[in-house]
């Protein structure tokens, strides 16, 4: 490991501390297939120390005024602003986010969120009347206590701050396990939480893998609940791993969004959901990853989407530019290309891309933006979450068919309409089974809920919604209104 970057550290108790048993992980970079920096894993001794760290700074941290734990996340956005391309450039090196999206999206989702929260606690009341059919009843939030946040590779920031910020503004104090895959982001992250000034305690970090110290923290008797964001695979063990503890436990899982797009949508429809597919190298839960197109633009749309999928670039992360960078890992490579050829043996048609490397690269774990034509909603490429830049088309005659395929899933994330009626819209974002309906390229609101149902977990998270996944309510009777 000579010459690597060493980050063989945890931050315990507002201190950088030695690992109690070093077990040391190289961090590959997924452009380069080197290693870059290494980590060590975390084992029991490390996982308890946190947990008691978080636990012993909880008392006063859930006594502090609001004013003042808001304080400290104003000074956290100060200094994650300054800091934002030193978190870009982690995730560039440890999951190949292009440079470029790197700064703008992937690190600016951060300060994107910690400022929503800021708004959203500024107006949260904790301490709220029932109703004026009972004066001296009140619904008071309050902080669940310790919370273990297991966070994932592919939106580094965006998982993290989602998490963090909303916990500790309830004034929860926090054990953060990040990727071990993608974990220097989050290393940053903890350098920029020390300097904003949180007491020792409130926030802890220790790295590790799933089996290790996410078990650990899953199952132990001082967590007060878990917040996860992963496959929906590890989420179901996780909720067995916490069930003999009774903690709480708060899921956002994977996904496997269809995209209706109707004959009357609009002339950028297809190309924005095919661009969208590809976004982040196809490595979002969200991504609309299943095109249910209206017969008589059926031709048309596999037209526009193979279009889309040739003119996108693929490249290094580590260059400036439009383009989308590797997928995460050789395991995730490799995955992504079983599936890609899954698809061409159960006889859906390959329109672009396909198995192997784009022409001209020999190393990086970079995949060729694929679309299929033709595919069954029972195929396995359009019931499995591939999490690479891989297109199914699917057509259907009627709207009440298109629903059915739509919801035919065992997933319930996202899922996007795209038609000019807006009496259908009105129609489908009602009857789509997911935690969350875009169309026509709409965005969800500044400060609305992330989070979906089924398979895809029921998390709600950002906003207001955020900040009550981390506390209790508790109901109170006989309040004294004038006291």
């Amino acid at each position: 490991m000579a010459g690597l970057e060493d980050k063989r550290k945890f931050y315990i108790g507002g201190a950088w501390v030695d690992p109690a048993a070093p077990q040391d992980l190289e961090v590959i970079d997924p452009s380069t297939e080197e290693g870059f920096a290494v980590i060590s894993l975390g084992g029991q001794q490390d996982t308890d120390r946190a947990v008691a760290a978080a636990k012993a700074a909880f008392p006063a941290w859930s006594a502090t005024p609001p004013a003042e734990r808001l304080a400290c996340v104003e000074r956290l956005l100060e200094v994650y602003k300054r800091r934002n391309d030193d978190v870009a450039r982690a995730m560039t090196c440890e999951m190949g986010a292009p440079t470029s999206m790197s700064k703008a999206d992937q690190a600016g989702s951060g300060s994107y969120h910690i400022e929503t929260f800021i708004e959203a606690f500024r107006k949260f009341v904790f301490i709220r009347p029932l109703g004026p059919h009972a004066p001296t009843s009140m619904v008071a939030w309050e902080p669940i206590g310790v919370a273990a946040l297991i966070t994932p590779w592919n939106w580094p920031m965006n998982q993290v701050t989602l998490k963090v910020v909303a916990a500790v503004l309830a004034g929860n104090t926090v054990v953060l396990k990040p990727s071990e895959i993608a974990p220097l982001s989050s290393m940053v992250f903890a350098e920029m939480m020390d300097e904003a000034g949180f007491p020792k305690g409130v926030f802890n970090l220790v790295n590790g893998d799933g089996a290790g110290v996410g078990t650990q923290l899953s199952t132990h008797k001082d967590v007060d609940m878990v917040s996860f964001t992963g496959s929906t695979r590890a989420g179901i063990a996780i909720t067995k791993a916490a069930a003999d503890t009774l903690k709480k436990v708060a899921l956002e899982l994977g996904g496997k969004g269809a995209n209706l797009v109707f004959a009357d949508a609009d002339d950028k429809a297809v190309e924005r959901g095919a661009k969208h597919c590809f976004y982040n190298s196809g490595q979002s839960c969200n991504a609309p990853t299943r095109m249910l197109v209206e017969r008589p633009l059926y031709e048309q749309a596999i037209e526009r989407a193979r279009a889309v999928a040739e003119s996108t670039r693929v490249g290094s992360a580590h260059e400036e530019g439009r383009h989308i960078g590797p997928v995460v890992s050789k395991q995730q490579w490799d995955k992504i290309q079983d599936l890609i050829q899954k698809g061409i043996d159960e006889g859906a048609r390959l329109v672009a891309g396909g198995p192997g490397l784009p022409e001209g690269v020999n190393r990086g774990y970079f995949v060729r933006p694929t679309v299929f034509a033709d595919v069954s909603n029972d195929m396995t490429i359009a019931q499995q979450e591939i999490f690479g830049p891989v297109l199914s088309i699917i057509p259907f005659d009627t709207e009440e068919e298109a629903v059915a395929m739509a919801n035919d899933t065992p997933y319930g994330l996202t899922n996007y309409v795209q038609t000019a009626d807006g009496a259908r819209r009105n129609r489908l974002a009602r009857q789509l089974q997911s935690g969350m309906v875009e169309m026509n390229g709409a965005s969800r609101g500044r400060g609305s809920a992330f989070g979906g149902v089924k398979a895809s977990g029921r998390a709600r998270e950002g906003g207001v919604w955020g900040l009550e996944e981390f506390m209790d309510s508790k109901q109170i009777s006989g309040w004294d209104p004038d006291a």
